[in-house]
């Protein structure tokens, strides 16, 4: 009878079940390498459930209350599926500029409100530092799907999660990753530029000068021995690069739409660009694109954006079981 295939990452046990429950995720500062191992090592597991049979019973009988203040349509699917796969329940709340919010209510006293109803909030907001703001006011766990320029804890690990999935959880060590694009409002590049501070790699961040990594993050960066150099072109870097990880310029971020204009299409990558490239790398996204990546590269198979949303599923399934006792 064949054996199912071993996970590649550490087994997960009652020890590291027993220290995510009830806990929030605001931030990847939280996490180590021995907690990746464990997430990756849930993830890997959700994974072959869901191919094998689809959905399961772990959570039903617990609710997600899925509160998003900005429009989304990835992250908030993307946990409302790792809900329902998992067997448990989802309260949408995705246009709360119409509800209570309007009437002066604080983001404390929506939060407490909805625990009454939920075990676990997802929460995305505009401005930065408000998941912690909700985690202290809320007794139940909140996941912090973005908070304005700040964090996004959920993406950085499912990006993570991706490059080990993709090139192999033992060849993080001495990778060169590559950020390109609007560096300075991408929240997903500064929680995955922390994130992968916990490895030996090389990061090399490329956008206009007006979109550059912010210092603080940087240092934070560079106080772990990370080498990392800035450039205003890709073409330099791109032969060396092992992931490179391509971010929007975001229109909605801008307050001068003409600064906007100059850089919307500073960098596109397309199949004559990519032939500079390694064979053996990944293209990542965290998308929505606009123009930043041409269609006509995504039959290639250095092209992992869709693959990586498709692991977001997974790991946000294992931070929902892992927060609620089931992992």
């Amino acid at each position: 009878m064949p054996t199912e295939p071993q996970s590649p990452y550490l087994p997960f046990g009652e020890n590291k079940h027993a220290a995510w429950f009830g806990k929030d995720i605001i931030s990847v500062k939280q996490f180590n390498r021995a907690d990746l191992e464990y997430i990756f090592g849930v993830a890997h597991e959700m994974r072959g459930m869901v191919e094998r049979v689809g959905t399961f019973d772990l959570l039903k009988g617990k609710i997600l209350a899925n509160l998003f203040y900005e429009p989304s349509t990835r992250t908030s699917s993307s946990f409302t599926a790792a809900m329902e796969r998992l067997g448990g329940s989802v309260i949408p709340i995705n246009e709360v500029k119409y509800s209570s919010v309007t009437k002066g209510e604080s983001l404390s006293d929506t939060v407490r409100t909805l625990e009454c109803y939920a075990d676990v909030i997802v929460l995305r907001h505009p401005e930065t530092g408000s998941a912690a703001i909700a985690a202290k006011a809320a007794r139940k766990p909140v996941i912090n799907a973005g908070d304005g320029t700040g964090e996004h804890p959920t993406q950085a690990l499912l990006d993570t999660f991706t490059i080990f999935e993709e090139l192999g959880a033992g060849q993080v060590d001495g990778m060169t990753v590559t950020m390109l694009g609007d560096l300075k409002y991408g929240r997903t590049v500064h929680s995955l530029a922390r994130l992968l501070s916990l490895f030996k790699v090389r990061l090399n961040y490329v956008s206009p000068d007006i979109l550059k990594m912010p210092k603080e993050v940087m240092d934070e960066v560079g106080e772990k021995g990370i080498a990392q150099a800035e450039f205003s072109t890709l073409e330099k870097v791109l032969p060396e690069t092992d992931v490179l990880y391509v971010t929007r310029v975001q229109k909605e971020r801008f307050e001068d739409p003409a600064d906007y204009e100059k850089v919307k299409s500073a960098y596109v990558i397309d199949p004559a660009i990519m032939q500079a490239a390694k064979q053996d790398m990944i293209v990542m996204h965290p998308l929505p694109r606009v123009t930043e990546i041409s269609m006509d590269f995504d039959d290639d198979p250095r092209a992992a954006y869709f693959r990586q949303m498709e692991y977001g599923l997974y790991v946000r399934m294992a931070l929902l079981a892992m927060v609620l006792g089931k992992a």
